[in-house]
């Protein structure tokens, strides 16, 4: 009896939400779950979510402990915001927006959430959007000139703190959305409203922790990082049981990117074009005979949690220093060189190919390297193909992860490959619009050719190096277009045939977002908590430097735990080769974080041997995040129904009063 009258009043409820369905799909309510669908249409979105660290918090979330319900406007269409709204904004929009939002208090007053639209045409608008600083992570910078503008068109609004929900819809969300603002543009004296309901509360605005120290003490955010996030190999294996005297080539290039929307971080150009174009030339070198012959020690390096205060360089640097098992193999005193591949994948002029080359300080081995750079540049034999020094005005280095290292050392020899020379060439640096169609595959595979052969010729020490021998160093163009496809789409994405060759992946979407931890790394962690690409990097970087084995068929990974081995695709059942190989994980997170005996985080006090200070970037907890649309009826005609029922049963009563009188008037004179 119970059950059948709630379904009743459900049922009731549901004809007051019918407005946003046709009125066919009343047949098919069968049960609640089916009434609650007629009711409320969950919307595809990505939210900005609060991010703290020790000075404060940035990004978005609900204002309390409750979800936010406003009726739904477009930003083009209102002048004057007369009620707590949710905003649709388009692409084209979202600059005015966020300055109107600063620059007019009423009109930010009423916002009570934003929903930014997704769409090929209002991108191609877009003459540039990056929600970040004109300088990112200057204060890593290792020079003064911090205020100089290596990113033009930013605008820093990812920076700051939003008490209210934002969200970038789909492509079917914004069609939705859009639908839903014209009508109720088109019915604004009707009584009902359709409204957007906002799941973006956060653990720490409930909780009034709004810095990392505090919401690490309460357990109310995590420290952002990975277990085994940064990836390093090296070729050839290193034999860690015997004295490494050879100087080392150090390679680097990053896996991870930022933007305003946490799911919704591809990197393309920073830094992924960079990623591809150094597991392309490590491809391309792993069909080389001789590398145990060379004179230098070829060592590949891709870091993780960069977008976050260099959490992947800076761990690294410390591990060096500790000597620990993550780095065991790699003597710090020995690095002669970093090469970091930054952003290489927009580096179109008219035809011609032209990558800069950022050279930190002057030495010999600097000179070298730039040497090496032009004569892997003669050796392509293009004309399309330019390699130039970055302009002598620059302040230094651009933002990147040799950054860290010249802090740690500001001796340490160092160039980096990008695709610009004074500022940045991709406008949407650190934006959710740096995607696929931002870079171009021969561009990285240009970067490639030129790296790989720069290293070869690095490597050998061989000033008279044959133009047959660099001739024979080719990159696999069809692997990079694999690899973009892999690394820069959902479709196919991690369920590409190149990942599926060495891991099981969780999801076909890769997300470049650092993530958070959820306990101290340690050697071993649960093969869980290690992200989709992280592992997929390992794999293919432990295939490409191997050495098979003498008895191949050890099974995997059971029989392959010896010292210098490593099992290729461990998680594929009965497919896993186990091989020589010298490729581990190094964690990254902050360098001030340790887990106390009671297992909770707790932020470490700066050392005075620190040359840099640690921001210790954490993520606020949730409990669910989510974006839904249903109509309400206006509150005005609420309160007219309430009157309205309130005069019918005040009028029955003093009905009900007369009928009595007259009926017992009647009675007594019968």
């Amino acid at each position: 009896m119970d059950s059948n009258l709630i379904y009743l009043l459900l049922f009731f409820v549901a004809q007051l939400h019918l407005p946003l369905h046709a009125e066919g799909d009343t047949r098919s309510l069968e049960s609640v779950p089916d009434l609650e669908r007629s009711m409320y249409m969950i919307v595809d979105g990505y939210p900005c979510v609060r991010l703290l660290n020790l000075s404060g918090e940035i990004g978005c979330s609900n204002p309390g402990r409750e979800k936010v319900v406003a009726p739904i406007v477009r930003f083009k269409n209102v002048n004057v915001l007369a009620q707590s709204s949710a905003v649709l904004v388009s692409l084209d929009e979202i600059q005015s927006f966020f300055t109107r939002l600063s620059n007019d208090s009423k009109f930010a007053k009423n916002v009570a959430g934003v929903l930014i639209e997704s769409g090929s045409e209002s991108q191609m608008k877009l003459k540039g959007f990056s929600p970040v600083e004109k300088f990112p992570q200057a204060e890593f910078a290792p020079y003064r000139s911090i205020h100089y503008e290596w990113n033009p068109i930013g605008s820093s609004i990812m920076w700051k703190s939003y008490n209210f929900p934002i969200f970038l819809l789909s492509q079917s969300g914004t069609m939705t959305l859009q639908e839903v603002a014209s009508k109720n543009e088109n019915n604004k004296k009707s009584y009902t409203a359709d409204v957007a309901e906002f799941d973006l509360v956060m653990q720490t605005t409930k909780s009034g922790t709004h810095d990392s120290e505090s919401c690490l003490k309460e357990g109310t955010c995590l420290p952002l990082g990975g277990y085994r996030g940064s990836v390093w190999s090296s070729l050839p294996p290193i034999n860690v049981s015997s004295d490494q005297s050879k100087p080392v080539i150090l390679t680097v290039a990053s896996m991870d990117s930022a933007s305003f929307f946490r799911d919704k971080s591809f990197g393309a150009d920073s830094p992924i074009s960079g990623l591809i174009s150094l597991m392309a030339a490590v491809d391309a070198l792993s069909h080389l005979d001789g590398f145990n012959d060379l004179s230098k020690q070829l060592v590949f390096l891709v870091f993780t949690g960069e977008a976050w205060g260099y959490l992947g360089s800076r761990r690294f640097l410390l591990e060096l220093d500790l000597h620990s098992e993550f780095v065991k193999g790699i003597d710090s005193t020995l690095i002669e060189m970093v090469v970091e591949i930054g952003s290489v994948g927009k580096v179109f002029n008219e035809g011609v190919k032209t990558f800069f080359a950022h050279v930190a300080g002057v030495s010999s081995v600097a000179n070298e390297t730039l040497n090496a750079l032009q004569q892997a540049k003669d050796s392509l034999k293009s004309e399309n193909i330019m390699i130039s020094t970055a302009n002598s005005s620059n302040p230094g280095i651009p933002p990147s992860s040799l950054m860290s290292f010249l802090r740690k050392n500001s001796s340490t020899s160092g160039i980096v490959l990008e695709d610009f020379d004074a500022t940045f060439a991709n406008q949407f640096y650190q934006s959710h619009l740096d995607d696929l169609s931002n870079v171009n595959s021969s561009a990285i595979v240009a970067a490639a050719s030129l790296v790989a052969r720069t290293l070869y010729i690095l490597a050998s020490d061989d000033k008279d190096l044959s133009s047959s021998a660099l001739s024979a160093i080719n990159v696999n163009a069809s692997l990079v277009e694999a690899l973009l496809g892999c690394l820069l789409t959902c479709d196919p994405g991690l369920s590409c045939e190149l990942v599926k060759n060495y891991i099981a992946p969780r999801t076909n979407c890769p997300s470049n977002y650092v993530g958070v931890l959820l306990e101290e790394p340690s050697a071993t962690p649960y093969p869980g908590y290690v992200s989709d690409v992280s592992r997929f990097i390992w794999n293919f970087l432990a295939d490409r430097t191997s050495i098979s084995k003498e008895n191949s068929a050890s099974a995997c990974p059971k029989d392959c735990r010896n010292e210098g081995e490593a099992c290729i695709g461990a998680e594929l059942d009965g497919k896993g080769v186990c091989v020589i190989s010298t490729t581990r994980y190094v964690p990254a997170y902050s360098t001030r974080l340790m887990v106390d005996e009671s297992g909770m985080w707790k932020v470490m006090g700066l050392k005075s041997s620190d040359s840099m200070e640690d921001p210790v970037w954490t993520e606020s907890n949730w409990d669910a995040l989510g974006l839904r649309v249903y109509t309400v009826q206006n509150g005005a005609y609420d309160r007219l129904v309430l009157l309205g029922g309130l005069a019918v049963t005040l009028l029955a009563y003093l009905a009900i009063l007369v009928s009595r009188a007259f009926i017992i008037k009647v009675l007594k004179q019968d």
